[in-house]
Protein backbone atom coordinates (compact mmCIF):
# COMPACT_ATOMS: atom_id res chain seq x y z
CA UNK A 1 0.00 0.00 0.00
CA UNK A 2 1.72 3.17 -1.04
CA UNK A 3 0.62 5.95 0.85
CA UNK A 4 2.11 9.75 0.54
CA UNK A 5 2.89 11.50 3.86
CA UNK A 6 3.45 15.37 3.62
CA UNK A 7 3.62 18.46 5.55
CA UNK A 8 4.91 21.97 6.75
CA UNK A 9 5.61 23.34 3.24
CA UNK A 10 3.15 23.47 -0.07
CA UNK A 11 5.59 21.47 -2.15
CA UNK A 12 6.22 22.87 -5.64
CA UNK A 13 7.27 19.33 -7.07
CA UNK A 14 3.58 18.69 -6.54
CA UNK A 15 1.55 21.94 -6.26
CA UNK A 16 3.05 23.91 -9.34
CA UNK A 17 4.35 21.38 -11.03
CA UNK A 18 1.86 18.22 -10.56
CA UNK A 19 2.11 14.99 -12.26
CA UNK A 20 -0.15 12.02 -11.95
CA UNK A 21 2.91 9.53 -12.42
CA UNK A 22 4.08 11.14 -9.57
CA UNK A 23 1.35 10.06 -7.61
CA UNK A 24 0.88 7.05 -9.10
CA UNK A 25 -0.49 3.66 -6.86
CA UNK A 26 -1.17 5.87 -3.96
CA UNK A 27 -4.07 5.08 -1.58
CA UNK A 28 -4.01 6.94 1.08
CA UNK A 29 -2.82 10.76 1.76
CA UNK A 30 -1.29 11.78 5.65
CA UNK A 31 -1.01 14.98 6.37
CA UNK A 32 1.17 15.47 9.74
CA UNK A 33 0.52 19.39 9.99
CA UNK A 34 1.18 23.04 9.08
CA UNK A 35 -0.49 23.03 5.89
CA UNK A 36 -2.86 25.09 4.28
CA UNK A 37 -6.18 24.05 3.36
CA UNK A 38 -6.17 24.97 -0.15
CA UNK A 39 -3.08 22.88 -0.51
CA UNK A 40 -5.10 20.04 0.79
CA UNK A 41 -7.97 20.61 -1.16
CA UNK A 42 -5.79 20.26 -4.14
CA UNK A 43 -4.28 17.04 -3.29
CA UNK A 44 -7.57 15.53 -2.32
CA UNK A 45 -9.12 16.68 -5.65
CA UNK A 46 -5.76 15.97 -7.62
CA UNK A 47 -4.81 12.45 -5.97
CA UNK A 48 -8.42 11.31 -5.09
CA UNK A 49 -7.70 9.37 -2.40
CA UNK A 50 -8.46 9.01 1.17
CA UNK A 51 -6.99 11.68 3.59
CA UNK A 52 -6.35 11.63 6.51
CA UNK A 53 -4.71 14.80 9.07
CA UNK A 54 -3.62 16.08 12.14
CA UNK A 55 -3.12 19.59 13.03
CA UNK A 56 0.70 21.58 13.70
CA UNK A 57 1.61 24.21 16.09
CA UNK A 58 0.07 26.65 13.15
CA UNK A 59 -3.33 25.09 12.27
CA UNK A 60 -5.82 26.58 14.66
CA UNK A 61 -7.76 27.76 11.03
CA UNK A 62 -8.16 23.56 10.54
CA UNK A 63 -10.04 23.33 13.97
CA UNK A 64 -12.46 26.12 12.89
CA UNK A 65 -12.37 24.91 9.15
CA UNK A 66 -11.86 21.02 8.88
CA UNK A 67 -10.99 19.81 5.40
CA UNK A 68 -13.85 19.19 3.30
CA UNK A 69 -13.27 15.36 2.16
CA UNK A 70 -10.68 14.52 4.44
CA UNK A 71 -10.83 13.28 8.16
CA UNK A 72 -9.17 14.56 11.34
CA UNK A 73 -7.55 12.33 13.48
CA UNK A 74 -6.56 13.93 16.44
CA UNK A 75 -7.01 12.16 19.65
CA UNK A 76 -8.47 8.90 17.78
CA UNK A 77 -7.89 5.72 15.79
CA UNK A 78 -8.35 5.23 12.08
CA UNK A 79 -8.88 2.08 10.19
CA UNK A 80 -7.66 1.65 6.88
CA UNK A 81 -6.58 -1.72 4.90
CA UNK A 82 -5.73 -3.22 7.80
CA UNK A 83 -3.84 -0.53 9.77
CA UNK A 84 -4.66 1.04 12.68
CA UNK A 85 -3.29 4.82 12.16
CA UNK A 86 -3.52 6.78 15.58
CA UNK A 87 -2.93 11.21 15.78
CA UNK A 88 -1.33 13.46 18.03
CA UNK A 89 -0.53 16.76 16.30
CA UNK A 90 0.40 19.72 17.72
CA UNK A 91 4.23 21.11 19.12
CA UNK A 92 6.15 21.54 22.08
CA UNK A 93 4.57 24.31 23.99
CA UNK A 94 6.97 27.30 23.18
CA UNK A 95 4.20 30.32 23.41
CA UNK A 96 2.12 30.32 26.42
CA UNK A 97 -0.98 31.96 23.89
CA UNK A 98 -0.22 29.55 21.45
CA UNK A 99 -2.91 27.09 19.79
CA UNK A 100 -1.81 23.25 19.26
CA UNK A 101 0.85 23.31 21.65
CA UNK A 102 1.17 21.40 24.94
CA UNK A 103 3.96 20.70 27.86
CA UNK A 104 5.19 16.99 28.47
CA UNK A 105 2.89 16.43 30.86
CA UNK A 106 -0.41 17.49 28.86
CA UNK A 107 0.92 15.13 25.86
CA UNK A 108 1.66 12.39 28.09
CA UNK A 109 -2.00 13.10 29.09
CA UNK A 110 -3.63 12.75 25.92
CA UNK A 111 -1.83 9.86 25.26
CA UNK A 112 -3.00 8.25 28.19
CA UNK A 113 -6.85 9.07 26.76
CA UNK A 114 -6.21 7.31 23.31
CA UNK A 115 -5.08 4.33 25.04
CA UNK A 116 -8.10 2.86 25.16
CA UNK A 117 -9.18 3.42 21.73
CA UNK A 118 -5.69 2.14 20.32
CA UNK A 119 -6.43 -1.51 22.57
CA UNK A 120 -9.97 -1.34 21.44
CA UNK A 121 -8.73 -1.42 17.81
CA UNK A 122 -6.31 -4.04 18.58
CA UNK A 123 -3.21 -2.16 18.25
CA UNK A 124 -1.31 0.54 16.76
CA UNK A 125 0.99 0.26 13.44
CA UNK A 126 1.37 4.26 12.35
CA UNK A 127 1.85 6.81 14.91
CA UNK A 128 1.03 10.13 13.24
CA UNK A 129 2.40 13.45 15.06
CA UNK A 130 3.53 16.72 14.01
CA UNK A 131 6.54 17.26 16.33
CA UNK A 132 8.81 14.43 16.33
CA UNK A 133 9.65 12.03 19.25
CA UNK A 134 12.11 13.22 21.86
CA UNK A 135 15.71 12.54 20.23
CA UNK A 136 15.00 11.40 17.19
CA UNK A 137 14.68 14.24 14.62
CA UNK A 138 13.99 17.03 17.34
CA UNK A 139 16.64 20.74 17.60
CA UNK A 140 17.46 21.71 20.67
CA UNK A 141 15.55 24.69 20.80
CA UNK A 142 11.88 24.43 22.58
CA UNK A 143 9.60 25.32 19.78
CA UNK A 144 11.08 21.89 17.81
CA UNK A 145 11.93 19.69 20.44
CA UNK A 146 10.75 16.77 20.54
CA UNK A 147 8.11 14.36 23.02
CA UNK A 148 9.03 11.76 25.00
CA UNK A 149 5.56 10.77 25.17
CA UNK A 150 5.46 9.24 21.55
CA UNK A 151 8.98 7.15 22.62
CA UNK A 152 7.21 5.52 25.31
CA UNK A 153 4.04 5.01 22.70
CA UNK A 154 6.80 3.60 20.65
CA UNK A 155 8.06 1.45 23.02
CA UNK A 156 5.00 0.27 24.19
CA UNK A 157 2.69 -0.62 21.35
CA UNK A 158 5.36 -1.17 18.93
CA UNK A 159 3.91 0.90 15.82
CA UNK A 160 5.74 -0.33 12.63
CA UNK A 161 5.50 3.36 11.65
CA UNK A 162 5.81 6.85 13.07
CA UNK A 163 4.84 9.78 10.69
CA UNK A 164 5.89 13.57 11.95
CA UNK A 165 6.65 17.00 10.25
CA UNK A 166 7.21 19.86 12.36
CA UNK A 167 11.70 20.07 11.82
CA UNK A 168 12.01 21.21 8.41
CA UNK A 169 14.92 19.44 6.30
CA UNK A 170 16.33 22.84 5.34
CA UNK A 171 16.68 24.04 9.00
CA UNK A 172 19.96 22.12 9.12
CA UNK A 173 22.11 19.88 7.01
CA UNK A 174 21.70 16.47 9.22
CA UNK A 175 18.44 16.81 9.92
CA UNK A 176 17.02 13.04 9.28
CA UNK A 177 14.33 12.23 6.74
CA UNK A 178 14.27 8.70 8.33
CA UNK A 179 15.49 6.81 11.04
CA UNK A 180 14.69 3.65 12.92
CA UNK A 181 13.37 3.96 16.55
CA UNK A 182 15.04 1.61 19.52
CA UNK A 183 11.75 -0.09 19.66
CA UNK A 184 12.15 -0.88 15.71
CA UNK A 185 9.12 1.62 14.25
CA UNK A 186 10.73 3.32 11.39
CA UNK A 187 10.02 7.16 11.84
CA UNK A 188 9.36 9.45 8.58
CA UNK A 189 9.59 12.76 8.09
CA UNK A 190 6.84 14.45 5.83
CA UNK A 191 8.23 17.47 5.05
CA UNK A 192 7.83 18.34 1.97
CA UNK A 193 6.55 15.24 0.70
CA UNK A 194 7.31 11.61 0.50
CA UNK A 195 5.70 7.94 -0.48
CA UNK A 196 5.87 5.35 1.57
CA UNK A 197 5.34 1.44 0.62
CA UNK A 198 3.83 -0.45 3.52
CA UNK A 199 3.16 -3.71 2.79
CA UNK A 200 -0.14 -4.99 2.43
CA UNK A 201 -2.26 -6.24 4.70
CA UNK A 202 -5.42 -7.08 3.60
Amino acid sequence: MKVMIVADIEDRRIYDYYRKDRTEGVELIVACGDLKTGYLDFLITMVNVPTIYICGNHDGNLIKDPVGGAECIEDRVFKFKGYNFAGLGGSFRYNPYGRNMYTEKEMRWRAAKLAPRIKLAGGLDVLVTHAPAAGYGDLEDLPHRGFETFNTMMNKYKPAYMFHGHVHANYGVNIPMHQTHESGTLIYNAYGYQIIDLPDKV
